[in-house]
């Protein structure tokens, strides 16, 4: 019998896989509402009554090697778990030591992996292993991972994580339903949709095995308007984030997907990216609790079951200390004033703030600090090592390592509870029509006439950047609901996206649609100015309905735009 087969079977649970009886509020958790409908066959959790007993009788029976390894969270490369290319293979000896995916699992006993794609996204500077193919792949590779970790003694099941934030920072593009951005959400302000949306986006995640999502991003965005953030935020308002980010996680966790809040205590309110340098939030205490925490509050009070730690210096904290270092942000605010109690994990420690410190120093001071998983250590080796060592020096106290390590195993009884939905609700109807209805919803008119077609007569879209994919997008769309889109000479719609600006707008251009944030409609002469936050599918597919009248543009801009009202449509 496994380590975990014996824990379970200690507090009456019926099998390793999931226990009998409701789901418990403890430990910084609380439930997540009724049980997926539509399009959702995820099955209700079947759990302990306290699947924190259950994690406190397993971790009692872990030695050193299996505790200081289920708080590592590193990246791998490969597209499957036992079998890589020669490239795959010579970069994981590299990092770890070993050739493939489920040899660095075996050696270092690991907690968790995070799934990575390389991308142009504000994220792209860390992602330096490419692991997610189609949806088909990553169900093996997860599968295959969640075999290695069966194997070992302890039988614990990992974390398999992945940012699948939706907007610009997405792995999983193809196959599955594609949301549209956070600001779409925050423009649209209607927790219902967002809480229906994310809902079945995590059904399809738990589909291919992904057990962890890196978000909803919490970060409020202030008024200089964080580029690094961007339209991964629900927006500038606290209290419309706020929202937002609870509806978010009650969606993930209601389909067995844990959520985690981030970047904490909030990354909105610098311009600076904390991936190539430190960042500084010099608002007062006071302000940062006004204007920072709130979605934190809100997201912990819907359950989440992770935060992620920001490498930020919070001046009015504990200035110079990046927060992911820092006990008087991790312990002393997220814990004790904001009453977290479920798992706290590092934004990546490949990033510069990180970086300052050796592997192994770095891992030992995160995890003093407050944290719970360290997430992709740039060496493995050496996080193992100067966590071994600092655990049996004594510095870092078995006690803290124990409480970590119960936090984690928590999390994952509670989601052990969540039968796996099959591949067939990959792009499921009601999750594709969830995301159209969010999408639709937030579509927001800053300049133009209100309630009427806003084209009319034959159509030309254009893109700047050759935007193709969503010129086609929105031409089919457009056709759909009966408009002619001609290649010249109609009325043309033009649209801008991520990373566009001024020298990307067109003079002659009718309706000026801004894909990404709404600073650069601003700058724009057309006479009618369009923002869907997002160049998604759906989002193309709402903007098409509200072009020819037959959708209202009810959104609200979440920021504000210079020269601009936050909607036309009063």
């Amino acid at each position: 019998m496994s380590v975990l087969a014996a824990a379970v079977t200690a507090v009456g649970c019926m099998t390793a896989a999931g226990c009998t009886g409701a789901r418990s509020s403890g430990d910084g958790a609380r439930p997540s509402g009724a049980p997926p409908t539509g399009g959702s066959s995820t099955a209700a959790p079947s759990l302990s009554a306290d699947p924190a007993a259950a994690a406190r009788a397993l971790v009692a029976r872990l030695g050193d090697e299996d505790l200081v390894g289920q708080v590592l969270m590193p990246y791998v490369f490969g597209t499957d778990a036992r079998s890589v290319s020669a490239a795959a293979a010579e970069s994981n000896r590299g990092y770890a030591g070993v050739a493939t995916p489920a040899e660095m699992v075996a050696r270092y006993r690991l907690g968790g992996l995070i799934l990575m794609r390389r991308s142009d996204d504000p994220t792209g500077p860390t992602n330096s292993a490419t692991n997610i193919e189609s949806p088909e792949q990553v169900r093996r590779l997860t599968a295959g991972l969640q075999g290695a970790a069966r194997a070992l003694p302890a039988g614990v099941p990992l974390l398999i994580g992945a940012d699948q934030e939706f907007g610009a920072v997405t792995r999983l593009r193809e196959g599955v339903t594609q949301l549209p951005s956070a600001m779409t959400f925050g423009a649209a302000a209607d927790p219902a949709l967002t809480e229906a949306a994310w809902r079945g986006a995590g059904t399809e995640l738990a589909a291919v095995g992904v057990n962890v999502d890196f978000a909803p991003v919490a970060d409020v965005l202030g008024p200089a308007g964080s580029a690094v953030i961007g339209s991964r935020s629900f927006g500038a308002d606290p209290k419309v984030a706020s929202g937002q980010v609870a509806a978010a996680v009650r969606g993930l966790q209601g389909a067995g997907v844990a959520a985690t809040l981030k970047h904490f205590p909030g990354h909105g309110h610098t311009t600076a990216d904390s991936h190539s340098t430190l960042p500084v939030l010099a608002q007062s205490r006071q302000a940062l609790d006004a204007a920072d925490l709130p979605p934190f509050r809100a997201g912990i009070g819907a359950g989440a079951w992770l935060v992620m730690s920001g490498h930020l210096d919070v001046r009015s904290v504990e200035p110079g200390v990046p927060a992911t270092f820092s006990r008087a942000v991790l312990t002393d605010v997220l814990r004790r004033q904001l009453g977290f109690g479920g798992v706290t994990v590092t934004d990546a420690l490949t990033m510069e703030p990180a970086l300052r410190w050796p592997p192994g120093e770095a891992a030992v001071r995160a995890l003093l600090a407050g944290n719970d998983l360290l997430l992709m250590p740039p060496d493995l080796a050496a996080a193992q090592a100067g966590l071994l060592g600092a655990l049996r020096s004594g510095r870092l106290p078995r006690a803290h390592l124990v409480a970590a390590v119960t936090r984690i195993l928590t999390v994952k009884l509670r989601l052990a509870g969540f039968a796996q939905p099959d591949l067939s609700l990959l792009g499921a109807g009601p999750h594709r029509a969830a995301a159209v209805a969010a999408a639709t919803a937030g579509v927001t008119l800053l300049r133009g006439a209100c309630g009427r077609p806003l084209v009319t007569g034959p159509v030309q879209v254009t893109a700047a950047g050759g935007r193709q994919r969503q010129r086609d997008w929105l031409a089919a769309a457009l056709r759909a609901q009966g408009a002619q889109v001609v290649s010249s000479g109609g009325t043309v719609v033009h649209l801008v996206g991520y990373g566009d600006g001024a020298a990307d707008l067109r003079a002659d251009a009718a309706v000026t649609v801004a894909m990404d944030t709404p600073y650069v409609l601003g700058r724009a002469g057309s006479g009618t100015l369009l923002a869907t936050y997002s160049s998604a599918e759906a989002s193309m597919t709402g903007l098409a309905a509200v072009l020819v009248g037959k959708a209202r543009p009810a959104g609200r801009s979440p920021v504000a735009v210079a020269g601009l009202p936050r909607t036309a449509c009063r």
